[in-house]
Formats: C-alpha cells, sequence, structure tokens
C-alpha cells in the first residue's frame, strides 16, 4: 500500500512538472483527442486503454491536454469581455482566471472528485472475472479528471466559441431566443454527460455505468420547460459576469 501510495505522489509530481515544460507537450496529440471528444469519444478511450497495457495506469501522465484547455478558455473569456466588459485590463485578468482557474479547474476537481467517489463506492463490480485472487482495481482520480477535461472540449466549442459568436442574437429578450439558448445548452450538457459515461464505461471493473446518464436525460427534460417560460441561459450567465450592462439590446 505504501509503494503504491508514493508511485502515486511521484506520478503526481511528475505531471505537476511537467505542466511548465513546453517543450515536452505532445500538443499534436492533444488537439487530436480534442477534436476526437467532439464528433467520436469512443476513439480516445480505446487509446487510454492502449495505455493501462503498456504504462499500467489509465490516467494520462502528460498535462498538455489541460494546459491547452487553459489557454483556450482564457482566449475565449478574453473574448467575451471585449464583447461585454467594458471594465479595462485588470477586469477582463479577473474574468479570464475565473473562467480558467475557477471554473474549469476548480469546478473540475470538484465534479472529478464526486464522480470518483461514487465510481469507485457504487460502481465497481462485486465480482473479478471468477478469478479470487485477482487484483482489486478502483479509479484513479487522476483519470476521473482526465475524463472532466475530456467532456470538456466539445463543450467548450458549443457554450464558448459558438455561444460567443452568436451572442449578440442569442442575448436578446423574447421567446425565439430562450428557445434557441435552451437548445444549445441541452444540447452542451446532455453530449458532456455522454462524454463522461464514455469514459467511465471504458473501464472493464465498472457496472451500470449508464448511471452518468441521468443528468443528460434530466438536462432534456428541463430543457423544454425553462424555454416555455422564456428562461435564457446565455443571458443568464453574462448577466453573471457583466451584470446588467450586457443584457442591453
Amino acid at each position: 500500500m505504501y509503494v503504491d501510495a508514493a508511485r502515486r505522489n511521484a506520478s503526481a509530481g511528475h505531471y505537476f512538472r511537467r505542466a511548465f515544460r513546453w517543450r515536452q507537450m505532445d500538443v499534436e496529440y492533444s488537439l487530436w483527442q480534442a477534436a476526437s471528444m467532439c464528433v467520436n469519444p469512443k476513439a480516445v478511450y480505446r487509446h487510454t486503454t492502449y495505455r493501462k497495457q503498456t504504462k499500467n495506469q489509465w490516467a494520462r501522465d502528460d498535462p498538455t491536454f489541460v494546459v491547452m484547455s487553459c489557454v483556450f478558455v482564457t482566449v475565449a473569456a478574453i473574448g467575451y469581455c471585449a464583447m461585454y466588459g467594458g471594465g479595462g485590463a485588470s477586469a477582463t485578468a479577473r474574468i479570464a482566471a475565473r473562467c480558467a482557474v475557477g471554473d474549469y479547474l476548480g469546478l473540475g476537481c470538484v465534479l472529478a472528485t464526486v464522480s470518483w467517489y461514487l465510481a469507485n463506492t457504487y460502481l465497481r463490480t462485486k465480482h473479478m472475472g471468477g478469478h479470487s485472487h485477482a487484483v482489486e482495481q478502483r479509479v484513479e482520480w487522476m483519470y476521473a479528471f482526465d475524463v472532466h477535461c475530456n467532456a470538456f472540449a466539445p463543450t467548450y466549442v458549443v457554450l464558448y466559441v459558438l455561444q460567443l459568436l452568436l451572442s449578440p442574437l442569442l442575448r436578446r429578450s423574447g421567446y425565439l431566443a430562450s428557445a434557441c439558448s435552451c437548445v444549445m445548452y441541452a444540447i452542451a450538457l446532455a453530449y458532456h454527460n455522454y462524454c463522461v459515461f464514455v469514459g467511465y464505461n471504458a473501464l472493464p471493473f465498472l457496472e451500470r455505468t449508464e448511471f452518468f446518464l441521468y443528468p443528460a436525460a434530466l438536462v432534456l427534460v428541463l430543457a423544454p420547460f425553462a424555454a416555455l417560460v422564456a428562461f435564457n441561459p446565455t443571458r443568464f450567465v453574462l448577466w453573471l459576469y457583466f451584470g446588467p450592462g450586457a443584457l442591453i439590446d
């Protein structure tokens, strides 16, 4: 047990050190992973299986994907600030840090921890394929964080990039803008949960992983009701970050 803990600590230290070594980052592979998550997430987790076979760990040992995602989130936040901020460089830096560190990394750690706990506590298979001496397997926390980061890629495309481009239309008052915004958020969040499901479903020692699809079903049920009451998620998010001034047509 102590050997495993020491190995995990060494691996985590190596991971964080590599985050500051730009020359060691595999940007091309990370971009391929991000693109694949948008169109074929199962392809990404086939490579995860290969990593387990070659490196004996499910989680990535390369922080490039996380660093690259933080950079993309920061760029998108600057774009939103340019359109709706109006608070100068300090306000832009504050909002960009809030998006990258708070929303992406902070909330991601919370979601990963919750998923990691639920998977290890309730979803691990109770049998080991008939082998009484098989080694018990558990979900690595870093793998749970990888699942979150992977699932964030298509969410970023829809709710950061596409929403920014369409925000002049989506932020308008009225039922049509509200309905379009609700549809966009429903698609993004439902697909996010599907990507999370694919990530945990790739682990052979987990069962009942369809549990991770339940939030997607809830989103799809609630979205029509949100549209009926003219709730506009885009207007709400802009108000949350930039105040009422961002909602003026």
